[in-house]
């Protein structure tokens, strides 16, 4: 009778520690199935919020600012570097970066055995080109002796990849074949911004335009800045590095000393251009996005002097500033070329903005999304300046019709015209 009873106590006990064991397996089992569907969906979720571009396609279309993905993009660039060290195969180079490579053949057929030169520049020589396709675009090479090296050309092919911007210069594809680097963008009619400053053959750019291009590098910084996950420093902001397109909107150019702000940002040798350099980021190596505002502020100050940064413009700005309170008097370094033809009250508005960018210490600079905002309401008070001088000219004119002609018109018919006017007005400024 004992040992029957040691006997079921045992087995009680066995069943015991075997159902326990069923339960735990039971429950992971249950968390594992749960848990699947949702990395399934999350996965789905996020690939169909990447932009599906074939083969970079779709890369010459300036698109809209949300137009980036939710990819990591440090994850992206560290995959394509990789790519580019390990030498592997093209179709993970173009999977990688999402440019489209084209063949060292292709290239030389499109710009006739590489001989229509247009510029040159610290990279290299950039010579237009005739696609197959019909495109025009602008080929950049990498000169042998090129201060930059196949670092920058990665840094600006994979960059560019993922970032997209009406403001910023559209990079179609590249070309890495038989010891050659080339980079092949949208071509921009009409050249760079330094040169329709500085060349006597080119006509003076007028004052409103001058603002205009100030918002729109504006509007590409602020994207890099505030628009690109993670943040993106430029790194070499400068009148040689705005392009402009036939209707003289401008874009950013240049990606190659461009960092993204998640990365170390000390770095042991200054990279930019002299003139435009960040005092803080030359005495502490250190980049921020308020070295761009920096040298944003002087691109600010080269619209309005038509002076070259090489030439001291920022001692020139400094000497002018101890005349003025900062906010007036700033016509007195006012480009000549512009001939008076400006509004007094705009000109001292963007210089005593640029004046904040350029401030010795970082943060009492401006943001750029706050440089957007100041820019756009100066343009948007010029307008509205225009459309109420247009509004009154038209009532003049009814008033004087009126006068002349009191007997032959109707007396609605004078709500009707100043009607018509203001509609006038509106499309003339769209």
């Amino acid at each position: 009778m004992e040992k029957e009873s040691h006997g079921l106590i045992i087995g009680i006990s066995i069943g015991v520690v075997i159902g326990v064991l069923l339960a735990i397996l039971a429950f992971f089992c249950f968390r594992y199935h749960r848990r699947h569907p949702q990395i399934g969906n999350s996965s789905s979720r996020r690939a169909a919020t990447i932009p599906i571009r074939a083969n970079g396609a779709d890369t010459c279309t300036v698109l809209s600012d949300s137009s980036i993905g939710t990819e990591s993009p440090k994850s992206t660039i560290q995959n394509g570097m990789s790519v580019w060290l390990g030498g592997l195969r093209k179709a993970n180079v173009v999977s990688a970066s999402g440019i489209l490579e084209y063949s060292y053949k292709d290239l030389q057929r499109a710009t006739y055995n590489f001989t229509t030169l247009i510029g040159q520049g610290a990279y290299g020589p950039v010579y237009k080109a005739q696609m197959s396709t019909g495109e025009t675009v602008a080929v950049k090479v990498l000169a042998t002796d090129s201060k930059q090296g196949e670092k920058e050309f990665q840094t600006e092919v994979m960059l560019l990849g993922r970032l997209h911007h009406r403001n910023l210069v559209n990079l179609v594809g590249y070309c890495a074949e038989k010891g050659q680097h080339m980079l092949i963008y949208v071509y921009m009619s009409r050249g760079s911004l330094a040169s329709h400053l500085y060349d006597e053959k080119l006509e003076p750019l007028c004052w409103d335009l001058r603002v205009q291009i100030a918002l729109d590098v504006a509007r590409g910084l602020e994207y890099l800045h505030d628009g690109a996950v993670p943040p993106v420093v430029h790194r070499d902001i400068k009148s040689s590095n705005i392009l402009l397109d036939q209707s003289m909107r401008a874009r950013v150019a240049d990606f190659g000393l461009s960092r993204e702000e998640m990365v170390s940002k000390h770095v042991s040798n200054i990279r930019g251009t002299f003139g435009y350099l960040d005092p803080e980021y030359i005495s502490t190596r250190s980049f921020t996005k308020k070295s761009d505002v920096y040298s944003f502020g002087v691109l600010l100050f080269e619209l309005i002097a038509g002076r070259n940064p090489l030439q001291g413009l920022i001692e020139y700005v400094e000497l002018a500033a101890m005349t003025t309170d900062g906010r007036g008097g700033w016509e007195e370094i006012a480009d000549s070329r512009l001939d008076g033809k400006y509004d007094l009250q705009e000109l001292n508005d963007v210089a005593a903005l640029a004046y904040k960018c350029v401030n010795r210490a970082p943060k009492k600079r401006p943001s750029m999304r706050d440089i957007v905002q100041v820019l756009s309401r100066i343009l948007k008070s010029r307008h509205d300046r225009k459309r109420h001088k247009r509004s009154s000219s038209a009532t003049a004119e009814e008033v004087t019709i009126n006068v002349e002609q009191p007997d032959h018109r109707s007396p609605n018919s004078g709500h009707r015209r100043g009607e018509s006017m203001d509609s006038t007005a509106d499309s003339c400024e769209v």
